[in-house]
């Protein structure tokens, strides 16, 4: 890993399970392997499971009305997607772990997405389409799926959150992927060894 200068980490759950997940294990090791190459750097976590607001309607209207015009009712409404908004723009590296839930992702991830997501903050419309407002940092998609072949036509997951970090201008996505963990005792080590690319175990400290 070459990026120098990180002073924060944003780690986001998903999983339903906790002890049991392999995404969230595979998470706190490259959170263990960031933290050692970046001793200093602030860790903010956000697990998903524990609960996120989804849209409605008054959230759907407040979004649209002009940031100057909203009154308090409006800006309380938006002030959880204000705050995720906050720490995906403020972290210089993100982790992001992510079970296969029926062929897609949790619904959970779903809704911290539509959070993001926003028009004027995170994305805007050009004359030559949607272009992301994001500086480009890097993002470790880290994933398993009991079943599900990535990249294959029904994985409809790690697609999808490639082309949304791409929505928001991030393309530096490094993928982690523990496959077929159903039937593959070795996927939780081949996993391993596709952060070791990206996180080598051992770090040589500079001088």
């Amino acid at each position: 890993m070459t990026e120098t200068n990180v002073k924060k980490i944003l780690k986001i759950d998903s999983s339903a399970s906790k002890a049991s997940s392999i995404t969230r294990k595979l998470g706190d090791e490259a959170i263990q392997r960031l933290t050692r190459e970046h001793p200093g750097a602030e860790l903010i976590e956000r697990d998903l499971s524990k609960g996120i607001k989804l849209l409605d309607e008054s959230w759907v209207q407040a979004n649209l009305t002009n940031p100057v015009e909203r009154n308090q009712e409006q800006q309380q409404v938006l002030a959880h997607s204000d705050q995720l908004v906050e720490e995906i723009k403020s972290a210089d590296v993100i982790v992001i772990t992510a079970p296969v839930y029926n062929f897609s992702i949790p619904a959970s991830l779903k809704a911290w997405v539509d959070m993001i997501c926003r028009a004027g903050l995170t994305f805007g419309y050009t004359e030559k389409g949607p272009q992301g407002f994001l500086n480009d940092r890097p993002v470790y998609l880290i994933m398993a799926s009991g079943g599900v072949p990535f990249g294959s036509p029904v994985d409809f997951a790690s697609g999808y959150l490639r082309h949304i970090l791409g929505f928001i201008g991030i393309q530096d996505v490094r993928t982690v992927f523990a496959e077929a963990t159903n039937n593959n005792a070795e996927s939780e080590k081949d996993a391993l060894n596709m952060m070791d690319k990206w996180l080598p175990y051992e770090v040589t400290a500079v001088a």
